[in-house]
């Protein structure tokens, strides 16, 4: 029985080790911004352009579409995907606006 408690021992440990070894689950969220303009006369082409400018370390761009708002007037429609521990929603908003 010692024999079998030693074998035992050396799986337990080996199980720890490969376990500790795994790397850890990183949290993402995948996000739909709306940004809007001032006015009719803002280029939403350009704006896209000065969003997408925007570059964090956990933060990947996606799609994006203008999307009519009413009188003429659209607004940009823009998805990201942003990794939770590195990049906050809030920084990311004040860095468009």
């Amino acid at each position: 029985d010692a024999e079998a408690a030693k074998i035992r021992e050396e799986r337990l440990k080996a199980y720890a080790d490969k376990k500790s070894k795994k790397p850890a689950l990183i949290a993402k969220s995948s996000i739909i911004l709306d940004v809007k303009p001032w006015d009719d006369e803002t280029n939403m082409g350009e704006m896209e352009k000065v969003v997408r400018t925007i570059e964090m370390d956990g933060l990947l761009w996606g799609a994006s579409k203008l999307v009519p708002v009413g009188y003429g007037i659209k607004k940009l429609q823009i998805m990201c995907v942003i990794e939770d521990d590195k990049v906050s929603v809030d920084l990311l908003i004040e860095k468009i606006q």
